[in-house]
């Protein structure tokens, strides 16, 4: 007992240390703060929008960087929401977050990027976080064993990020990050993060996983079982068209085209070789190429939703 008791005030600041750490990495000032921030504020902007039908975005971060939801509701005549996170979340974890915020009448546009696609078990490194931060520990599947280690990982924040945390404080007067500049009334990001780096063209080296065709595929199930449609689309990549990757491309169409209506350029397949319309990645865009996609996006869309609201 008396080793107990001495182990007592050890064990209690292990417990405060781990506690403020969790607080930080989930709730303020960690990478997983913000984007769980994002994804609430996105949930409730969805919410707020009562007409019907709405075209609902998801998808990873190529989906949130890529749209101008304005462009899109003026030429669709109907309320569009950017409900696209972050490609790390993972398919798996990124499907049934929105599938909450689905009503009767929507149409749920999928845009998934070839992190998503190519993923061999719907998985990657911020799903389990993800799940634990807004409150379905678990969600996607995750392995017990790892949803333990990361429970216990997110009270550890790592010296990178309190040392920008502690320059943002200091320079900036609050912490920020990634996922934390201001979303417009129908959740796309307020600003552009510019590469400093040099570009390089993407290449996409296989097809769209067994897995991830599966899990669309129920998903499709999924948005059904809520009286709503699913639409697919190809995102954007600054890519090469080399023949490996134009091959790959070609069958990760007409695989998703056998799940859903899939839209995209049939010149091109969505790869596009002007860096100048890419801002920090290979799937996000600057202001003006948002607008020329959504532009785009909106004419291969209106076919297809008039057969779907004629129906």
């Amino acid at each position: 007992m008396q080793k107990l008791l001495k182990l007592a005030p050890w064990a209690i600041a292990v417990g405060a240390a781990w506690s403020l750490g969790f607080i930080y990495n989930v709730y303020y000032g960690g990478e997983l703060s913000w984007l769980r921030g994002m994804y609430f504020e996105k949930i409730s902007l969805a919410a707020q929008v009562k007409e019907s039908p709405r075209l609902i975005i998801l998808g990873g971060s190529g989906a949130h960087h890529s749209l101008n939801s304005q462009v899109l509701e003026e030429k669709l005549g109907i309320p569009v929401l950017n409900m696209g996170l972050d490609g790390p979340v993972g398919l798996n974890v990124i499907l049934p977050s929105i599938l909450k915020a689905v009503r009767p009448g929507d149409i749920v546009l999928l845009i998934p990027e070839d992190l998503i696609l190519l993923d061999e078990d719907g998985l990657l490194d911020r799903s389990a976080p993800f799940g634990i931060a807004t409150g379905r520990p678990g969600l996607g599947g995750v392995p017990p064993q790892t949803l333990i280690e990361t429970i216990w990982m997110q009270g550890v924040p790592t010296l990178r990020a309190v040392t920008k945390s502690s320059v943002d404080l200091v320079e900036k007067g609050r912490f920020t990050g990634y996922y934390s500049e201001p979303l417009t009334q129908r959740g796309d990001p307020s600003t552009v993060k510019y590469r400093q780096g040099k570009w390089w063209q993407w290449k996409i080296n296989k097809s769209i996983s067994p897995h991830a065709f599966r899990r669309i595929k129920q998903f499709r199930q999924e948005v059904e079982n809520k009286d709503a449609t699913l639409v697919l689309s190809l995102p954007w990549v600054y890519a090469s068209r080399d023949e490996k990757t134009v091959a790959n491309m070609e069958k990760i169409s007409k695989k998703l085209s056998q799940i859903a209506p899939l839209v995209y350029d049939k010149n091109d397949y969505n790869l596009k070789t002007d860096s100048s319309l890419f801002a920090d990645t290979h799937h996000h865009l600057v202001f003006e190429a948002r607008k020329l996609r959504s532009e785009q996006l909106a004419e291969q869309l209106k076919p297809v939703l008039k057969e779907i609201i004629n129906e």
